[in-house]
């Protein structure tokens, strides 16, 4: 594939950098077609941690060996262990120069280590006119894979996708052994990397006559209100073959249909047209299904599907992003891979729901940080319309920690790229790539070097999206000509430097690639209330006033400037969406302490306040009024304690047990006064709080009110949803709370609880979003935090119903009923 000639030069301030796509994926690895079987390796594996002499030969008995589902992660079910994985180093990103012992950092969890994985499967169907493609969706890390005793391949980088042609080693009348050995040392990651078969593992059986694995490549070069050019460029192997390209609308109903036997160097292009086309947007996330039917002397040989979106997008200098026409702004987060209680361990709908949360918010876009994401979370992101910044590496050639990825970094980079670009390039959420994240590699000439030869490899492979890097030392970037050679500049964090670097870089616009990095407790609130770097309190929390931020970074209102006022910058990637295992800042010099404090919301997905401050100036079509702190501060009488609403109005009243404490009014006096309405001289005294919004002609809008809770009296359940499926993978997340007597939530509550589940379905963990609880997850009891937590059910493969009931020493038991079906 030629790289877009805008590619090959850099843009000059006035000049358009141009990218026009429409397009893409979810590669259908899920379907089946008479042609083409998949067998995805879930059940029946066989486990162990540690080391062992012969585990790959076929004769080895795992007969002990733990019984374990795939996806899987060893180390999430802890203990939580201060010794494990403790650092003395100086966090250099992080501006540090003297070495300190670092505990918690990549969440203190047991993932160090070898483990080794079993699993036999037949396939009966198996024949000399087949092709067999063994594929991993993700292996943490370094995994050695085993046919049937002999070894067929290895991969070093734990986040990456790959696959090996296994026919040559299939025994077509017995069944195989599939044996994994997986190493995960130390000092390898600055969070929690997880552990194990993570991913999913397939095994795809077809004719030797086929499409390429990731063969396809959907593009739109030509959209218009009436019609769009499709683009399909089909990779396949054998001769004398003929493609059938059809496509269907969302309700299944064909809408253009090609055929054509010209192939060049083993590949097919097909330009189909497509009338009246639906745009895939965040707003209109419209997803088309590309059928591909290759045939050989009218014989069918293999079938595949992939989903794909009809949309543009363009990157301007001064005028910034559009998309579809419309000039639009990133507002996003940046996530790790960990799903909170349940580790690394891909489940689709832990991922819907933490969507749901921030499409809420009125998020738009997900980066992946700092690693390739899943393809379930790309299939959600197209089929719940986020935009996507999918990422790479967090290191190239120099490191950050002493057994990261610099060690592949020169022999398996290229490979690892090609792979994430062919497995994700159709799907139509990624509107953007990352080479790499706060790399030491910024420094000097053979840094930019680097960068370029990255990129190069990201255009030759994609020609139609961009590369950026999320940068830090952004003087270093201008001085070497790091920053020069991206296609988008994005700067971490530095919102001191956004003008300068605007002025040095040529390409005439900015991307806030990492942003804030604001720390915060739930529902926990420090006094006084002041704007701190770095501030530490003897509970190792931080407060929820969103007041203060690391030394690196700034509150969240510092940002939200540069995006409303200048043009030029296109968005922001907010660190994080969700607190993750692992970098417990500011205290990763503390104990205990083993998760983040970034997240807008906690560990186990609940929002905190600054959740609201988000959401007021991003979710532009639903009202937001945010109270907070809580109002039960005993011993507080009569001592300074600050009110601040989080609003989508611009003005408000508040009232204190009834006398008003004035109007506050939105204003550019300061940032925090831009975003939020803050009465700093209120005083304690318990009873009510209420605020009353104003419309802009000053008319009362909204209004809502917190009352002091007496003590907490019974348990309230609440489920994210009603009914799920009977798949044995489908989980509830229900939220815990306490109230009083009257109903109303007791925010201090600190109970320890108990959870009983009976009926089709079983306990799979609880949180409660304390990043210095040592409770373990999978443990059916846990403490409240901040009066709250949440406990997570998983269905069976039986449709009916699943009780779940939580009790507390002094507390009326709570109750709540799932249902499941098929």
């Amino acid at each position: 594939m030629k790289t877009i000639e805008a590619f090959n030069k850099n843009i000059n301030k006035g000049n358009m950098l141009f990218f026009m796509l429409g397009f893409l994926l979810t590669l259908s690895l899920f379907g089946q077609h008479p042609v083409r079987d998949i067998l995805t390796l879930e059940k029946n594996w066989k486990f162990f941690k540690g080391d062992v002499t012969n585990a790959q030969k076929i004769a080895f008995d795992d007969s002990k060996w733990e019984t374990v589902t795939v996806p899987h992660d060893w180390a999430i079910k802890g203990p939580f262990d201060k010794e494990i994985d403790k650092q003395n180093v100086a966090i250099v990103q992080n501006g540090e120069k003297v070495a300190t012992e670092k505990t918690g950092r990549t969440g203190a969890l047991p993932y160090i280590g070898v483990g080794w994985y079993r699993n036999t499967f037949s396939l009966p169907n198996f024949s000399e006119e087949k092709k067999v493609i063994l594929l991993f969706e993700g292996a943490m890390s370094e995994p050695e894979i085993f046919i049937n005793g002999k070894k067929i391949g290895s991969w070093n980088y734990g986040y990456s996708y790959f696959y090996f042609d296994i026919t040559e080693h299939i025994s077509a009348n017995q069944p195989n052994t599939l044996a994994v050995k997986l190493t995960n040392v130390g000092l390898s990651s600055r969070w929690y990397p997880g552990a194990g078969l993570y991913r999913n593992v397939r095994v795809i059986v077809k004719n030797k006559a086929s499409i390429n694995h990731w063969g396809t490549f959907i593009t739109t070069p030509l959209i218009s209100k009436h019609l769009a050019k499709v683009n399909v460029k089909t990779k396949v192997s054998g001769k004398q073959l003929k493609l059938v390209t059809t496509i269907k609308d969302a309700n299944g109903k064909t809408v253009a249909t090609n055929s054509t036997e010209t192939i060049f160097d083993n590949e097919f292009e097909q330009n189909i047209a497509v009338n009246n086309p639906n745009l895939w947007s965040p707003e209109t996330p419209y997803l088309y299904t590309a059928t591909f039917q290759l045939y050989a002397e009218n014989i069918l040989k293999d079938e595949t599907e992939t989903r794909f979106g009809i949309r543009d997008i363009k990157y301007e200098a001064e005028k910034g992003f559009s998309l579809n026409g419309t000039n639009t702004k990133f507002k996003g987060v940046c996530l790790h891979h960990d799903l909170g209680p349940i580790g690394t361990a891909i489940n689709k709908s832990a991922l819907r729901r933490q969507l749901r949360i921030l499409k809420d918010m009125g998020a738009n876009a997900i980066r992946s940080s700092h690693n390739m994401p899943s393809l379930e979370q790309l299939e959600l992101c197209d089929e719940m319309g986020f935009m996507f910044l999918a990422e790479s590496f967090d290191e190239w050639a120099k490191p950050k920690v002493e057994n990261g990825y610099h060690r592949f970094f020169e022999t398996d980079a290229e490979k690892d790229i090609v792979n994430l670009v062919h497995a994700t390039r159709n799907h139509p959420s990624i509107v953007m790539w990352s080479s790499g994240n706060e790399v030491p590699d910024q420094w000097g000439s053979q840094g930019a070097k680097r960068a370029k030869w990255l990129q190069d490899i990201f255009h030759r492979e994609d020609p139609t999206r961009p590369v950026t890097v999320g940068m830090d030392q952004v003087k270093a970037t201008m001085a070497s000509g790091f920053g020069a050679v991206l296609d988008i500049p994005g700067l971490n964090y530095r919102v001191h430097l956004y003008e300068e670097a605007y002025e040095a870089f040529p390409q005439g616009l900015i991307l806030g690639s990492e942003t804030a990095s604001t720390v915060s407790s739930r529902g926990i609130y420090k006094f006084p209330v002041e704007e701190f770097k770095m501030k530490q309190y003897d509970d190792f929390q931080s407060s929820s006033y969103d007041l203060e931020a690391c030394s690196w970074s700034n509150i969240p209102d510092e940002d939200f400037v540069l995006q409303d006022d200048k043009p030029w910058v296109i968005g922001e990637f907010v660190w994080t969406g969700f607190d993750y295992l692992g970098e417990p800042t500011p205290y990763d010099t503390k104990w205990p302490s083993r998760s983040s404090y970034f997240g807008i919301n906690d560990l186990a997905g609940l929002p905190k306040d600054r959740y609201y401050l988000y959401r007021s100036r991003w979710n532009t079509k639903d009202e937001t009024l945010h109270i907070l702190p809580h109002w039960n501060w005993e011993g507080r009488e009569d001592e300074i304690t600050p009110v601040f609403v989080y609003t989508s109005y611009t003005s408000a009243e508040l009232f204190v047990n009834g006398k008003s404490m004035g109007i506050q009014k939105k204003n550019k006096s300061t940032p925090k006064h831009r975003y939020r309405l803050m009465w700093m001289d209120v005083t304690y005294q318990p009873g009510t709080i209420k605020v009353v919004a104003f419309d802009d002609k000053g008319n009362p809008a909204a209004e809502k009110e917190i009352h002091t809770a007496g003590k907490p009296y019974k348990l309230v359940l609440e489920s994210d949803r009603k009914t799920i499926k009977a798949d044995g993978k489908d989980l509830a997340f229900v939220t815990v709370s306490v109230v009083d007597k009257n109903g109303i939530p007791c925010p201090t509550a600190t109970n320890q609880l108990k959870f009983k589940v009976k009926g089709d379905g079983i306990f799979k963990a609880a949180c409660n979003g304390d990043a210095t609880s040592l409770e373990p997850f999978h443990v059916p009891t846990m403490k409240l935090f901040s009066g709250k937590l949440v406990v997570l059910i998983q269905s069976d493969s039986k449709a009916g119903h699943i009780d779940l009931s939580v009790s507390g020493k002094g507390l009326k038991t709570g109750k709540v009923t799932i249902h499941t079906k098929y």
